[in-house]
């Protein structure tokens, strides 16, 4: 058995469920799933860093990635 991982808008949604009823596939729709524990701790690095100070401007992102290539 495949599992298949969606995200419809609303619309897609609706269509979806009927869909799947009518091909009588089993379904269960899981919402608000918690974040991986690595996500999760690049998200509170990144905060600190920005209150720290540790931040560049876009440009100068551009330019040190492009400087890079």
């Amino acid at each position: 058995m495949e599992t298949y991982l969606v995200h419809p808008d609303k619309l897609q949604e609706k269509a979806l469920k009927a869909f799947l009823e009518a091909l009588e596939v089993p379904y269960e729709i899981k919402k608000d799933l918690p974040l991986p524990e690595h996500v999760i701790g690049g998200i509170k690095k990144g905060q600190e860093d920005i209150k720290a100070g540790r931040t560049i401007t876009l440009a100068e992102f551009e330019k040190r990635i492009n400087n890079a290539v």
